[in-house]
C-alpha cells in the first residue's frame, strides 16, 4: 500500500488515499476526507507503478 495525492474534484482540496499495488486495475467510489462528495476513481498499476490515476465526480 502506497499513499497517493490528489486533488477533489468537488472541493479542490488536496486529499490522500492508499493504493493497493497488488490490483492492477481498479474502480470504485470513495468520499472525499474534507467535503464527503463521492468521488469515482479509477487506477492502473503496470509493473508496480501507478500509470493511470483519474478522479472524478460523480454526476447526480
Amino acid at each position: 500500500m502506497e499513499e497517493h495525492f490528489f486533488q477533489c474534484p468537488y472541493c479542490w482540496e488536496a486529499i490522500s488515499m492508499l493504493i493497493d499495488y497488488s490490483v492492477p486495475h481498479q474502480s470504485y467510489v470513495e468520499d472525499c476526507e474534507v467535503c464527503c462528495n463521492p468521488i469515482q476513481v479509477t487506477l492502473s498499476i503496470s509493473e508496480g507503478e501507478l500509470v493511470d490515476f483519474n478522479a472524478e465526480n460523480i454526476e447526480q
